[in-house]
């Protein structure tokens, strides 16, 4: 659905749901106090951004658990530098009251390293490879094991007595459920002897200092009034030295990485996305004929696939560019802080090479003002090589030096200072908003997290068998918007996932060109990445536009196609289409987003009622209150440029024409925004075998009128199931 929808004149041509929150551990908590150290609490702090350790269920773990071993174990966070979870565990060992030995570790778990691109498994190396660096200057070292968390850190825990394992709070569910799986397994193996359950010590690093998540305001212009103070990152603490005789094990190669993550392949489900990945190529050549221009992101990270040693190719010479592809910033902490202070200073020019070359990048990357920052920085924050809260204090200490130690009330002198304070920002309110969505029972359904491209998307799931459905939303809506339609449709015997795409509702905003394919790209993701099997399509405007370039592009991962008053054209006589690559931001469309968003937000319940003629109280006070709190997220205006670049050359004919019979479309014959008459004519005449309904609704059907929509979505869900399986894969 458009629930955004525009005046006319500028309209452009499984795993089941919870209704009750998701388990979590049952933490005591501590807290840290600026320098770093600890402060014990006997109370619960409900808000989960700072140091909490989760007991063992045994009595008297805490007084037994004195002396032992500490496993640090790392994951997104591979630094020593403001790292929280080292300062509580160097403090405990220097305390000789809890841990006698820390043992920092590593483990390539193939569920983390799935979801990486070569290109960030090199990073990844290099970043390991600086931390145990680290850790061997001062004494210790980094241990490096293979396989399922749960069950390396079992062995572990038993080969070095550990009492307690430190690990950095996670948003995203898979990583949610990984931990989880830890301490199941450590509580399974301890119940029946007498050995004491370790303790699960889960840390972050608060970025602001905030007492209470329920408190957090729902809008971003209101949070920022409370001009809550930034907590200053810890520096590094000394790490002592193991106690005992340990092997580390060996760092691998990149080809020897790469191996591993696909060797799992015996699993139905990556023989399935095994068989995707072999046919994306081709889809990627036939979307080039139809642009007139190879696109390399369609294919799925296997352009740089060749002989690639970490070991045997030489670093290049001081460059923060350490991949094959020097894409992004890379190497250990040093590197990239050296690289950030080349960044903030690119207005002062520099004759230092590899500042030099983090300006050439840095113009390169500027695809629109400020979206370097994350494009050269993402993946380093993503590992955790450097974190947000060190960079916003870099940033705002080469502010003030600029200043005369002042920081002006009218922004910063610097667009570099900008970009990289706006971007970081950004990124904490969207990780405040993912925490908070695990941890309060706000919402009509159990939100799950999953990030893609570094980017963090919510979701949900329901129904616990049965056929895939995924629900898609339009333009300005949220996976909420499906709401009568999610229970219902699962209740009937189904599993439900419904996704709140990137750029919308409560999902990361971040600073990118948004294009329909990045969309699209983003529903094929989701598919493989976390439904792991095909699904039954469901898009209802924009929306039903992505999910048809979806079914269209890459046909195996859909058995089939619903439209609800989707988007799109028709073009009878097609040939080549030319799709532009040039999305970059025009003054026209940056001037226009801005009035467009003001003219939404003055008259957002009027364009969201006349989308609903014939249940007009559908278009309730939560529906608009929640998009008009999505509509003061940071970087909403991003998306709203987007609009004045749509291209929806990609004809429906062409993107339908394989799959015959299983495409449906509902279409709301009251739609303000089209006549629904002629559309439903045209695509009748052009895509043979498409099935229609039609409905006494306007643009949203199926929140206008969600007990018909559901009758017609599951009759039809059946009907397919019965008659076949997935369209096929490549046309």
């Amino acid at each position: 659905m458009a629930l955004f929808s525009f005046p006319r004149f500028l309209l452009v041509n499984h795993q089941p749901l919870f209704h009750k929150q998701q388990q979590r551990y049952d933490y005591c908590y501590s807290s840290f106090t600026p320098g770093g150290g600890v402060r014990s609490a006997s109370f619960p702090v409900k808000v989960g951004l700072s140091f909490r350790s989760s007991m063992g269920v045994r009595s008297g773990a805490a007084e037994k658990s004195s002396k032992g071993a500490a496993i640090i174990w790392f994951k997104h966070d591979l630094r020593v530098d403001d790292h929280p979870g080292l300062v509580a565990a160097a403090a405990a060992a220097a305390s000789e009251q809890q841990h006698s030995t820390l043992v920092p570790l590593y483990v390539f778990d193939r569920r983390i390293l799935s979801r990486f691109s070569d290109e960030m498994l090199e990073l990844l190396l290099f970043a390991l490879e600086d931390l145990r660096k680290s850790l061997k200057d001062q004494g210790s070292n980094l241990m490096i094991r293979f396989g399922n968390a749960e069950n390396v850190i079992e062995e572990l825990v038993k080969e070095v007595k550990a009492t307690s394992i430190y690990a950095e709070e996670e948003v995203e569910y898979e990583l949610h459920r990984m931990l989880d799986a830890v301490k199941e397994t450590l509580t399974f193996a301890t119940g029946s002897s007498d050995e004491v359950c370790p303790r699960m010590a889960v840390w972050s690093s608060p970025f602001y200092g905030m007492k209470n998540l329920e408190d957090l305001p729902e809008y971003y212009d209101n949070f920022k009034k409370l001009k809550l103070p930034v907590v200053s990152p810890v520096l590094p603490v000394n790490i002592p030295g193991p106690e005992m005789d340990l092997t580390w094990g060996d760092l691998p190669n990149l080809d020897d990485l790469k191996k591993f993550v696909v060797d799992d392949v015996g699993s139905p489900k990556n023989k399935w996305t095994s068989t995707i990945a072999k046919n994306e190529k081709d889809l990627a050549v036939t979307l080039s004929k139809l642009r007139g221009v190879k696109r390399a992101s369609l294919q799925r990270n296997d352009h740089n696939i060749g002989s690639s040693n970490i070991t045997g190719r030489k670093r290049p010479l001081r460059s923060a560019f350490v991949s094959r592809q020097k894409n992004s910033v890379g190497g250990g902490t040093s590197n990239v802080l050296n690289a950030l202070a080349a960044y903030l200073r690119y207005l002062e020019g520099t004759a230092r090479d590899e500042w030099q070359e983090v300006h050439e990048k840095l113009r390169e990357a500027e695809s629109r003002e400020g979206a370097s920052f994350g494009a050269l920085f993402g993946s380093a924050l993503l590992l955790g090589i450097i974190s947000r809260r060190r960079v916003y204090y870099e940033a705002i200490k080469y502010e003030k030096e600029r200043n005369g130690g002042f920081l002006s009330p009218f922004g910063y002198s610097a667009i570099t200072v900008a970009a990289a304070v706006n971007s970081i920002c950004s990124m904490e309110w969207y990780w405040i908003l993912a925490l908070r969505s695990q941890i309060t029972k706000e919402g009509i359904y159990s939100v799950r997290i999953w990030r893609w491209n570094g980017y963090l998307v919510h979701y949900t799931v329901s129904g616990h068998k049965g056929p895939a459905v995924l629900l898609v939303h339009g333009f300005g809506a949220f996976l909420e918007h499906y709401r009568d339609n999610i229970s219902n449709i699962a209740d009937a015997g189904n599993r439900v996932w419904a996704i709140t795409l990137l750029g919308f509702g409560k999902s990361e905003k971040p600073n990118i060109v948004y294009t329909e394919v990045t969309w699209a790209e983003l529903v094929r993701d989701f598919i493989i990445q976390v439904v792991g099997e095909p699904v039954h399509l469901v898009g209802n405007s924009i929306g039903g536009y992505f999910v048809a370039i979806v079914a269209g592009l890459w046909p195996a991962l859909a058995k089939s196609l619903v439209l609800i008053n989707g988007a799109g054209n028709v073009i009878p006589e097609y040939s080549a289409v030319h799709l532009s690559e040039d999305r970059q931001t025009s003054g026209a469309a940056w001037f226009g987003a801005r009035l467009l968003l003001l003219y939404l937000r003055f008259n957002i319940r009027n364009i969201v009622k006349s989308s609903y003629p014939s249940k007009m109280d559908r278009a309730d006070d939560w529906l608009i209150n929640e998009m008009l709190r999505a509509s003061h997220d940071p970087g909403v205006l991003v998306v709203m440029e987007c609009i004045f670049s749509f291209d929806l050359s990609i004809p429906l004919n062409y993107l339908l024409e394989e799959f015959g019979k299983k495409v449906l479309v509902i279409q709301g014959m009251k739609d303000p925004l089209s006549d629904s008459g002629a559309r439903l004519a045209v695509l009748r005449e052009h895509c043979k075998g498409v099935v229609t309904r039609e409905l006494n609704a306007g643009h949203c059907p199926h929140d206008e009128l969600p007990a018909a929509v559901n009758s017609v979505l599951l009759e039809w869900v059946v009907t397919v199931e019965r008659e076949g399986t997935s369209v096929g894969l490549v046309r």
